[in-house]
């Protein structure tokens, strides 16, 4: 376990006493400077760290939180990592075992693979709305109050819900339903390490390329005309939009509830406005560089007409 010196409480007052062997945990002593890396479960840094733990100690799983115990990840005992859309596919497994044919609700940026695994190999509904963790909740509230039965709201960024939960964003909950899978697991058989949740994800279609470029309005250029940069933002998507509507090789997303979604060239991608900054982040997944390229082209040429849009790390991808 990889505590980020936060939860040293689940690893000393749940796990322990459960009989969980904890030898090779680490960051556990509290330290709000955080002086082993960034706190946060979607950095590399903090990833190879867990995942080498795992590795060096034979663990069965690897479990690692942010600062505030909201977000977290887990670790394979072979080392594979189990955070985005993987952690998400394999939290409705679980789910969706509980609650056959329940709806689950994600942010905007969940993959094209993960909508196919929860429909087609779990038999669940996949609803794909907007990013920020509360945006996801309160939807699979709205569901349920609507009548469409939704036990679980996950983002990407590793924050999660459960319905059975109280709808908390709790990352040590849901580290607790993998703990719980696992161990169920190995009362049949003591040897499996974490096969049982690499097994649950079997079948999840992964992109080769997967990509996340931030695109930075300049709020004091002219071209804003005094405006705001969200609605310098909007404008943005909307001609995006007129382009993707004449090219034949790209077809938006007939339901999306944020930004501008396309697919195309076997993959798709997404441009959406920051909820907070003057930021356009653009999300690129694709099955090979050059269909990822031919997707960052097409945003390309939209985006050189607006003279206040930096994108410098879009021509780096490009150009790599």
């Amino acid at each position: 376990m990889q505590g980020m010196e936060q939860v040293a409480f689940l690893w000393d007052k749940v796990l322990k006493p459960l009989g969980a062997v904890t030898d090779g945990s680490q960051f556990l002593e509290p330290d709000g400077l955080f002086p082993n890396h960034i706190p946060n479960p979607e950095d590399k840094a903090a990833m190879e760290a867990i995942t080498q733990a795992v590795l060096n100690n034979k663990a069965d799983l690897g479990i690692i939180f942010d600062t505030d115990v909201d977000r977290s990840a887990a670790v394979d005992s072979s080392g594979r990592e189990l955070n985005r859309n993987r952690l998400i596919a394999l939290m409705s497994a679980i789910v969706l075992e509980e609650h056959p044919g329940t709806t689950v609700v994600t942010d905007s940026v969940t993959s094209d693979g993960l909508t196919a695994f929860i429909e087609k190999k779990l038999g669940g509904k996949h609803h794909r709305f907007k990013r920020g963790y509360k945006n996801v909740i309160d939807e699979a509230i709205r569901l349920n109050s609507t009548g469409e039965e939704s036990h679980l709201a996950m983002e990407t960024s590793g924050h999660g819900a459960l319905k059975e939960n109280h709808w908390l964003d709790d990352g040590a909950y849901t580290m607790v339903k993998l703990l719980n899978k696992l161990a169920g697991a190995r009362t049949l058989n003591p040897n499996i390490g974490s096969k049982v949740l690499t097994d649950l994800v079997e079948g999840l279609e992964e992109a080769a390329v997967t990509v996340e470029i931030r695109l930075k309005i300049d709020q004091n250029h002219a071209d804003l005309k005094g405006g705001s940069f969200r609605d310098y933002g909007e404008s943005i998507l909307k001609h995006l939009e007129s382009v993707i509507s004449k090219d034949p090789n790209l077809n938006k997303a007939p339901k999306n509830h944020e930004g501008v979604r396309v697919s195309g060239y076997g993959g798709w991608f997404m441009l959406r406005l920051s909820l907070h900054d003057p930021v356009l982040p653009l999300n690129i997944e694709a099955q090979s560089k050059n269909d990822a390229m031919k997707l960052g082209l097409a945003v390309l040429a939209a985006a050189s007409e607006f003279s206040a849009l930096d994108t410098t790390a879009l021509n780096k991808f490009l150009q790599q």
